[in-house]
């Protein structure tokens, strides 16, 4: 597969091959190794890599249903050999299997660089540029660095010239000490002779084959057949493995067998290469894929005489999870292919033949012997099936039955011989008092034992009212109003222990009757030490309410703000207690104080609501919701949040003050802020005007002028249902009396709001249709109707 053909632009091709590839057995970093091989980009692996890694890869494709890794669930040994082919062939759709050793040569691997630094091995030939450094201690003493000529000779001062070109380092030292000797040289009589390799010179080795990048390559005299093989990128896809020819002087000196290296950590044949050497990479003869269950699933290279053994044997053997007892292989026959099955005892005997293709099957998850007990056991879980195991057996080795096991009912399922399940029911109390003959358990039987609590709802009582915690809580048995009061806290200040309602569940109830009773009441006294004086007890969902001590009041607050002589927070004193009463209390008006823009937010609260006192509360509460729903529904366009929210009650605060205990002075209630302004001097104009603004306040200009003085009303502008807010919190709208409008009155510091047109929208086509239709239906009936009156 080239680099164009890989499906990395493609999520779900991606995904298949990555689980085609998963299920034959190949690893991540084989799948990454097989993309690289087929000139994937940087940019293409970085994406590999990721996909790699993400979660919804891994589960799936290692399962051991995968639809190249058929289980032994799914499949049978005997199954038609069309199926089994067309799941080994799928193997090679995208994905193949890599090239056993290939990693090898891998940028990611060992490089086989020689290492320069090591004492000169003993066998190494000396060359031409070879540096000798030559030292003589002791008696005598010389330290001499000497360069072989092209010659091959060394000149040593005063001896002259000595040919070590061709030799070994130790003939080329043995020949050296023996030149110094004869020149009177001691050596061996209180001096010693060092020769060591100096410079490393370059040789030139011609790699020729089935090489990734046959060429001519320079290395250091000291490399090995590895490190040429490295530099060319390893064998190609039909280089061979095992039969690596190094040749020398037109000879081969050694065959290389690379797999020698692999599966033993032999290097007998990794020789060190001399100048002008070739090494020649022939095609394998023979190659054939080992995937599934095997430690290491690849393609290998197989020699003459090699059998199914020694492939196993390259592969790592079996996994854990492998199907020993015999292995598929898919093998060419003349024009076709043919599937076989290898039993266990040839597999020493099978010889590969080229193009075949083994797989390892996956042994089947399932027991020979297990049985399942859960439920009111004291040790549920999984165990064996012993020869002749029954229930009651099984119920001991589970350590027996819970306290809570439902006593009357168990059940068996069983898996019946064509895989479907049948339920068999037990009675644990009757077998195990011997009333019912026991029942002798089969392989994969799965035994419950409900608990009592499994089969019936949760017991809970509720509490509300005036305690600490209230809710709902477990319910036990003889449970005691004063029990389920400590379980929520205890009372909470001002609760009274005095008719403590008790509403309890009826199943009695008729259903025909139109008064019939939906809840049974008592009423039970509970002191401040949390004892009753009856036995009541408690029953699973009972509601106990406790209530408030009559005249228990909390503080109730207000503030005042604004321009007053001591504004503040305020504790209300009565019930009754109006604003005109909370304006004396905070000392009265200050000389700035603007009364007529006084006005007063109030916690809004849905109708229905238990919170707040008074009938004049709830009425108000009422008038100002509907009020502020009639201004929306006239204007479409100001259904803002903020609008539905208004908390501000439009009182007159100038006509409370002048007559205190009039209709507008209503009472405070608990949260109200009453807030004075200071005189202003400003009216806004909002909406749609050209240039919305602030403009100054003057006596006798009308609501037209203020939107003059914003430029006018704008192209969208809703004119007839221009309003003004005061600053009070009052909202007036403009009126219309027949062509004639009806503008209020502006006062200093109110706000003067233009409203925004609705979009009109056309009849759709189909609207359009179903009108004419109906106008056509209409016409047609008036027609019949004229003509029957004639």
């Amino acid at each position: 597969m080239s680099a164009q053909n890989l499906p990395i632009d493609n999520e779900q091709q991606l995904q298949q091959a990555i689980t085609k590839a998963r299920a034959s057995g190949m690893t991540d970093k084989q799948i990454m190794d097989a993309a690289k091989a087929r000139g994937a980009n940087a940019e293409q692996l970085e994406i590999l890599q990721r996909k790699l890694n993400s979660k919804n890869t891994s589960p799936e494709t290692n399962s051991a249903d995968t639809a190249l890794q058929p289980s032994a669930r799914k499949l049978n040994y005997r199954a038609d050999s069309s199926k089994i082919g067309k799941k080994l062939n799928e193997q090679k759709n995208i994905f193949t299997l890599p090239v056993f050793g290939s990693d090898l040569f891998s940028e990611t691997s060992s490089t086989f660089e020689p290492n320069l630094n090591l004492a000169t091995p003993v066998n190494y030939t000396v060359g031409p540029n070879d540096q000798l450094n030559i030292n003589v201690s002791g008696r005598s003493v010389v330290n001499w660095k000497l360069q072989v000529s092209p010659e091959g000779n060394i000149n040593i001062p005063g001896i002259g010239m000595v040919p070590v070109a061709g030799k070994t380092m130790s003939t080329a030292t043995a020949l050296i000490k023996s030149k110094l000797q004869a020149n009177r040289f001691a050596i061996g009589n209180g001096s010693n002779l060092s020769v060591t390799l100096g410079d490393i010179r370059s040789i030139k080795v011609i790699m020729t084959g089935q090489l990734k990048r046959p060429g001519t390559y320079t290395l250091p005299s000291l490399a090995t057949a590895f490190n040429a093989l490295y530099a060319a990128g390893g064998p190609g896809e039909l280089g061979s493995y095992r039969n690596i020819e190094i040749i020398r002087n037109n000879h081969v000196l050694r065959r290389l067998d690379v797999y020698d290296f692999l599966t033993k950590g032999d290097q007998e044949s990794n020789i060190s290469l001399q100048d002008q050497d070739i090494i020649r990479v022939p095609s394998y003869q023979i190659q054939v894929e080992l995937g599934g269950q095997v430690k290491t699933p690849a393609k290998f290279e197989m020699l003459p005489g090699e059998t199914l053994a020694h492939l196993l044997r390259f592969a790592g053997g079996f996994t854990n999870e492998a199907y020993t007892e015999k292995i598929k292989v898919d093998q060419v026959s003349e024009q076709q292919r043919r599937l076989s099955d290898i039993p266990e005892q040839d597999y020493k005997n099978y010889q590969p033949l080229r193009g075949d293709r083994f797989f390892v099957d996956r042994i089947i998850d399932r027991y020979i012997n297990r049985v399942t007990i859960s439920g009111a056991v004291f040790r549920p879980g999984t165990y064996a099936l012993e020869k002749g195991m029954n229930l009651s057996s099984l119920i001991s080795k589970a350590s027996g039955l819970k306290e809570d096991a439902f006593p009357n009912r168990g059940i068996i399922t069983r898996l019946k011989p064509d895989n479907t399940k049948e339920i068999i029911s037990f009675d644990p109390s009757a077998i195990k008092s011997g009333k019912d003959p026991d029942i002798t358990l089969l392989r994969e039987d799965s035994v419950v034992v409900p608990s009592i609590f499994d089969l019936r709802d949760t017991y809970k009582v509720r509490i509300t009212g005036e305690v600490r915690q209230p809710g709902e809580y477990n319910f036990g048995e003889k449970m005691t109003v004063e029990d389920l009061i400590i379980k929520a806290g205890g009372f909470s200040q001002g609760a009274s222990g005095m008719r403590i309602e008790v509403a309890r569940r009826i199943t009695d109830s008729d259903p025909t009757a139109a008064n019939s009773a939906i809840a049974k009441i008592f009423t039970v006294n509970v002191n401040n030490d949390l004892q009753s004086t009856g036995n009541f007890s408690l029953q699973p969902y009972d509601v106990v309410s406790v209530y408030p001590l009559p005249g228990f009041e909390k503080q109730r607050l207000v503030k005042v703000q604004g321009e007053v002589l001591y504004p503040g927070t305020y504790a209300i004193q009565h019930k009754n207690e109006k604003i005109s009463d909370l304006i004396k209390r905070a000392g009265g008006l200050t000389a700035s104080a603007d009364a007529e823009g006084g006005t007063m937010q109030r916690k809004m609260m849905a109708l229905n609501s238990t919170q707040g006192n008074g009938a004049d509360s709830l009425a108000l509460q009422r008038a100002q919701q509907l009020n502020r729903l009639k201004i929306l529904s006239k204007d479409s366009t100001q259904t803002s949040a903020e609008q539905l929210v208004n908390n501000r009650v439009g009182i007159q605060l100038a006509d409370i003050i002048a007559k205190p205990g009039s209709v507008s002075d209503i009472p405070v209630e608990d949260g109200d802020v009453l807030i004075v302004p200071q005189q202003q001097r400003t009216v806004r104009v909002n909406g749609e005007v050209l240039y919305p603004g602030t403009v100054v306040f003057e006596r006798g200009k009308s609501l037209s002028d203020y939107i003059d003085n914003a430029g006018g009303f704008g192209p969208r502008a809703y004119k007839g249902k221009t309003y003004v807010v005061y600053p009070n919190g009052t909202v007036k709208s403009t009126r219309h009396f027949l062509f004639f409008k009806s503008y209020p009155q502006v006062k200093a510091g109110s706000d003067i709001l233009v409203p925004k047109k609705p979009e009109r929208k056309g009849l759709t086509t189909a609207e359009l249709v179903g009108v004419t239709s109906a106008l056509a239906s209409l016409a047609a009936i008036v027609l019949g109707i004229i003509s029957l009156h004639k």
